[in-house]
């Protein structure tokens, strides 16, 4: 009995201090917000690829004080509202201190008044309807430009470089592409630039061969696709080459994506895009390649926004000593610093600036073509 007794004690002894450490032990929940399943999947895991990255570097840097590790919990919002309200949800329950996302403007919009509800900061590394910051909520960021800024730029470039007079435009009806188209012909037509015809297709579509039909007959000189991701994009432009089409393409910052050259092969090669310019020489770039690119692959077109929405929400949080929202939000506009994708700083709204440019597919690269201030860079 006394041996039973003994071994009790001991057995006791050791368990509790186990105990006691894993109750301390502290974990520092954040959450991210993409499409990891569907048709835009790619651009949403490299979403969550960045994040991911961003917490590896800030831990081997010394990590946060009080915590004892980072976790992130990815949600699908597969670009679907509804889905990104339920993903929101179970954040919330999750007791996030804060989400990177979403991808899809459709879906950071109604999301973002969930977390808003319980004072969640988001930072949405892809969501450029100007809608997304022009709503007054308090803890939303954006660390990509804005479509109000992408479409005079896309405008301007059509008329200054390519020489345009006339352009034929299509969106696919989300929030995101048709408000970007919308703008796109308002600038255009500003600009003298004659609309000939603005159409649409369905999201989820695969054969365009009825809107081709109608652009190769219009024979515009610009055939301008506003379409969510790059794998819609990519079909149209197959279809477009194989059907004969003559208008020079010219597409936006969605299709910033190296699979979009994968799937178009030789039809993309000459296609311009619009995408936020990104140093590719700065020691950050470089570090962020070095370490991102052996584990994840080429290097897409959300990875670095998502990295530096991360780094800022985890910088501001360290700060602050705090995982209060209005204590981080103010370290928040604070910051300063050189980043990835851009510099980094906000402004009051919550956005951090557009730096628009265009890129022209040369192979298998987007090479930096013109930019509004400069003109022709190659």
């Amino acid at each position: 009995m006394r041996r039973k007794l003994f071994v009790a004690l001991v057995f006791g002894l050791m368990v509790v201090p186990f105990l006691m450490g894993t109750a301390t032990a502290k974990t520092l929940k954040i959450g991210s917000m993409s499409p990891l399943t569907g048709p835009y999947a790619s651009d949403g895991t490299d979403i969550k690829n960045g994040v991911l990255t961003a917490i590896e570097v800030f831990e081997e840097a010394g990590g946060m004080p009080g915590y004892d590790k980072i976790e992130l919990f990815p949600q699908d919002t597969a670009c679907d509202p509804k889905q990104a309200v339920a993903a929101a949800n179970k954040l919330i329950n999750l007791e996030v201190v804060g989400v990177i996302g979403a991808y899809c403007s459709s879906s950071t919009i109604p999301s973002s008044e969930t977390l808003d509800e319980e004072d969640i900061i988001m930072i949405t590394p892809a969501s450029t309807n100007e809608k997304v910051t022009d709503r007054g909520l308090p803890y939303m960021f954006r660390m990509c430009g804005r479509d109000d800024d992408q479409a005079p730029a896309a405008a301007q470039f059509l008329k200054d470089q390519l020489k345009a007079k006339t352009v034929f435009i299509v969106d696919d009806k989300t929030t995101y592409s048709q408000g970007l188209a919308d703008g796109v012909s308002k600038s255009a037509k500003e600009l003298g630039i004659k609309v000939v015809e603005h159409d649409h297709v369905n999201q989820g579509d695969k054969d365009f061969s009825a809107v081709l039909t109608k652009a190769k007959a219009a024979n515009a000189d610009i055939f301008y696709m506003s379409l969510q991701g790059f794998s819609p994009a990519a079909l149209m432009t197959l279809q477009a080459k194989r059907m004969g089409l003559e208008s020079q393409i010219v597409t936006q910052d969605a299709v910033f994506q190296p699979k979009y050259m994968e799937v178009a092969k030789e039809a993309a090669n000459g296609v311009y895009l619009t995408y936020g310019f990104t140093d590719t020489t700065t020691p950050e770039y470089k570090a962020f390649e070095k370490r991102y690119v052996p584990k994840y692959g080429p290097i897409a077109a959300y990875a670095t926004y998502a990295y530096d929405a991360a780094t800022v929400l985890l910088k501001a949080i360290k700060a602050a000593g705090s995982t209060d929202s209005a204590k981080v939000k103010a370290e928040i506009m604070k910051l300063d610093f050189p980043g990835v994708a851009k510099h980094v700083k906000f402004k009051a709204n919550g956005d951090s600036g557009s730096s628009y440019i265009a890129y022209k597919v040369v192979g298998d690269k987007f090479v930096p073509y013109w930019s509004p201030e400069k003109g022709l860079l190659k």
